[in-house]
């Protein structure tokens, strides 16, 4: 499927993955409706994207984790567009902080953006996404195929996710609507500088080697690839696969290895 003139909505596109796949679908002619809470922010991505790419973006207001935002945010691109081809659900958050210690409020709160803002997004959309035989596309996370110390409310929220588009992958097999989970490894975005920590502030700096790892343009240009394709499920990185791979093979091997790998990051949790 090329994406030319489709209709595309993506959440958390005021930076980050999100922001690299405004880009990237814009690069491929796509007409976009941008959503993020950051609305002045948006609103210059809207604009540079249309001015460089001549196509058509608008940017809406939107805190996933409130549903009323995101039925609004679905209505917002039927009255400008009138149909919608593809939702990429990529708003998202992160934490770090042990279970033991943090706030069960920090978990709560992972939830309601990473799983409930994508089931809200999906539940509104999905009527017009039927007509069309279009995409929804969840952009989750390794996270989701391994726990991670210090994640547990992450790992929980990409289980969770991943799980419910599995689900509805199988409901839609006959309807022609195509589903994708995109599960990139770690990612040099800004997701880790404002994850949660404990008591649900934002951490600040990075505790991980960001100049190692896969760029979000890179990302963007696999997820748009995979849109593309209509892939079903796509593990991005080396180190990605390999720990899908483990988990299959020699879980509890896996589990000293994802423990070794958090305590040698800076300021590490585990001792």
């Amino acid at each position: 499927m090329k994406l030319n003139n489709k209709i595309i909505i993506i959440t958390g596109a005021s930076s980050g993955i999100g922001k690299s796949l405004a880009e990237e679908f814009a690069r491929r002619g796509a007409s976009l409706v941008l959503a993020a809470r950051q609305y002045v922010t948006l609103c210059e991505i809207a604009q540079s994207l249309q001015d460089q790419y001549q196509i058509k973006a608008v940017a809406v207001q939107c805190d996933v984790a409130i549903e009323s935002d995101c039925e609004h945010l679905i209505q917002q691109a039927l009255t400008t567009f009138g149909k919608i081809d593809i939702l990429v659900n990529n708003a998202g958050i992160s934490m770090r902080a042990l279970f033991k210690d943090a706030d069960v409020q920090v978990l709560k709160t992972l939830m309601d953006v990473n799983f409930w803002g994508t089931v809200y997004c999906t539940k509104y959309a999905l009527p017009e996404i039927l007509k069309t035989q279009g995409s929804v596309v969840g952009v989750s996370s390794i996270a989701g195929y391994k726990g991670l110390p210090g994640r547990t409310g992450y790992s929980a929220s990409k289980f969770a996710m991943n799980g419910f588009l599995d689900a509805l992958r199988v409901e839609n097999l006959k309807t022609g609507v195509h589903v994708m989970t995109a599960c990139p490894g770690f990612t040099a975005s800004n997701i880790r500088n404002t994850a949660l920590n404990k008591d649900g502030n934002q951490q600040g700096e990075s505790t991980l080697h960001e100049e190692k790892m896969m760029t979000s343009d890179e990302v963007a240009k696999i997820i748009a690839d995979g849109v593309e394709n209509r892939s079903r499920t796509l593990i991005l990185t080396g180190q990605g696969k390999l720990t899908v791979f483990l988990s299959k093979l020699i879980p509890g091997v896996l589990d000293k290895l994802v423990y070794n790998v958090f305590a040698k990051e800076k300021d590490a949790l585990l001792k």
